[in-house]
């Protein structure tokens, strides 16, 4: 018999899906509940690699590990992950199966994926008392639900009751609650059991009337109010919707031990991935780490960070264009540190091969570090583990290029030239001795006071930011009714809000 379920849609994206289902996760867990996330289909360039080499949805791997579980390709059996406007690759299974237009997935490719995409939701749900899926964008993209295999699609064929989410911090949530009901068709809407305001700033009984007003017009009520969260600092699904011009990434406002502060500059490369590797670093007191893409920027930077890049060469045509190269090789002549990660290593290399990523043919990297790098077909997924600075590193892979390292230090697969680093590890800044010694080797190139805090945990921050998400759904939402909806399934007798779907 299967477990019970739930679909956590939004009215748009960056409602507030992602933290919504990892706090029901996390608030499940604490119960007892043995609990699973899925999302059926994923678009981001956020990934990670789970313990059998699957890629998946980094949001996925954080929702398993708000709800104590160990990810696993089950949770995500569909990622997208963009390489321009128009195309992506598609990952199946946590493999890569090939690249399509979005008219080639739209128009034929994503309905051969809905069977293996409900075969994966009903295994987990065999194996868990519930499985928590997360929707994407919204369920209402009418241009798009013949071929849904994520939003009403999978609710529709599972039976799953379904919570719509609105960000009422843009405005217009009451709106966005009918509009998105509206524009359902009536086996779509008997599933919608209602709505979970987020973000929500203010005194709640001013709400109040709103929301019986929208209970009158829809029949569906409000399971819930959440305040608005500050620096939660949870992995985003998706860097290419929210420019990050100028962001600054912060999860602590502890002050540093030493005299001085460490200032990290980002370069905000184009299809840039996993740019939450550097989430470690603003963990630490007296860190701050913000995105950059302008030359003048690097200059008050005490570490510069080359981030990773499902386009390594189109990044390096961008650095150059916007002298972000010349200003990163002439820190490089004076000794001042700079960090590649992942295709943000192959930049700062000799030389790339590329007939697989951009089919670019032969191109000149930066030429800092003695590595030339070849792309092949086979993408490496992997979770390595290592040794660098004198502290055991773990980390994560995900690249089709292949890096021939001719000199310099070894460095976690990679190398070290001076004070540029480079290396294809993900998450090593995730082990804590790890980055309290390269800030340490940082501070000491950049002539800065600085000290790592000898006690910061990024796991138990981890944690701590998962819990504040549990009791967020714990103290501001109706616990019992969302309990009743994931055994049960939607209430009988819905009202059908016209027009529905076109």
């Amino acid at each position: 018999m299967s477990g019970g379920g739930l679909l956590v849609a939004g009215t748009t994206s960056d409602a507030g899906k992602s933290v919504v289902t990892a706090g029901i996760c996390r608030w499940l867990v604490r119960q007892g509940v043995k609990v699973a996330p899925f999302k059926g289909q994923n678009m981001s360039l956020n990934s990670f690699v789970t313990r059998e080499g699957a890629e998946i949805g980094r949001a996925q791997a954080m929702q398993a590990q708000a709800a104590r579980v160990e990810p696993t390709a089950l949770m995500n059996p569909v990622l997208l992950k963009p390489g321009s406007d128009r195309s992506s690759q598609v990952v199946l299974m946590g493999k890569p199966v090939g690249e399509l237009s979005a008219r080639g997935y739209h128009g034929g490719r994503q309905q051969t994926l809905f069977e293996p995409v409900v075969e994966c939701l009903e295994k987990l749900r065999s194996t868990y008392d519930a499985v928590i899926c997360e929707g994407a964008g919204s369920p209402a993209e009418i241009n798009l639900r013949r071929t849904d295999i994520v939003n009403m699609g999978i609710a529709r064929a599972a039976r799953l009751p379904v919570v719509v989410v609105g960000d009422i911090d843009r405005g217009g949530v009451f709106a966005q609650f009918f509009g998105t009901t509206a524009l359902l068709a009536p086996e779509d809407q008997e599933l919608v059991a209602g709505y979970l305001v987020n973000k929500f700033r203010g005194d709640v009984t001013l709400l109040e009337p709103g929301l019986e007003m929208l209970h009158g017009l829809t029949g569906r009520r409000t399971f819930g109010v959440l305040p608005y969260a500050h620096g939660l600092g949870i992995d985003e699904e998706d860097g290419l919707r929210v420019s990050l011009r100028g962001a600054v990434r912060e999860s602590v406002t502890a002050a540093p031990l030493g005299d001085d502060v460490l200032r990290v500059a980002v370069c905000a490369v184009p299809l840039m991935s996993n740019f939450t590797d550097v989430d470690a670093l603003a963990a630490e007191p007296g860190v701050i780490v913000r995105f950059v893409d302008r030359a003048e920027e690097l200059a008050d930077a005490d570490l510069v960070v080359v981030p990773g890049t499902r386009g390594t060469v189109k990044a390096l045509a961008w650095l150059r264009e916007r002298g972000l190269a010349d200003a990163i090789a002439r820190r490089a002549a004076e000794g001042r540190p700079v960090l590649g990660i992942c295709g943000g290593f192959q930049a700062l290399g000799e030389h790339i091969e590329d007939e697989v990523e951009s089919r670019a043919g032969e191109v000149d990297a930066l030429g800092l570090l003695p590595v030339r790098v070849r792309f092949a077909r086979e993408k490496t997924l992997a979770r390595p583990v290592g040794e660098a600075l004198g502290e055991r590193v773990e980390g994560y892979e995900i690249h089709h290029g292949v890096a021939e390292v001719l000199g310099g230090e070894p460095f976690l697969d990679g190398c070290r030239v001076g004070a540029v680093w480079g290396t294809h590890w993900h998450g090593s800044l995730e082990s804590d001795g790890f980055r309290r010694a390269f800030l340490r080797e940082v501070a000491a190139a950049a002539g800065r006071r600085f000290v790592p805090a000898p006690d910061t945990s990024f796991g138990l921050l981890r944690e701590e930011q998962l819990d504040r998400l549990g009791d967020l759904i714990e103290e501001h939402a109706d616990t019992a009714a969302l309990l009743e909806l994931i055994e049960r399934g939607a209430p009988a007798g819905l009202p059908f809000v016209p027009p529905g779907a076109p």
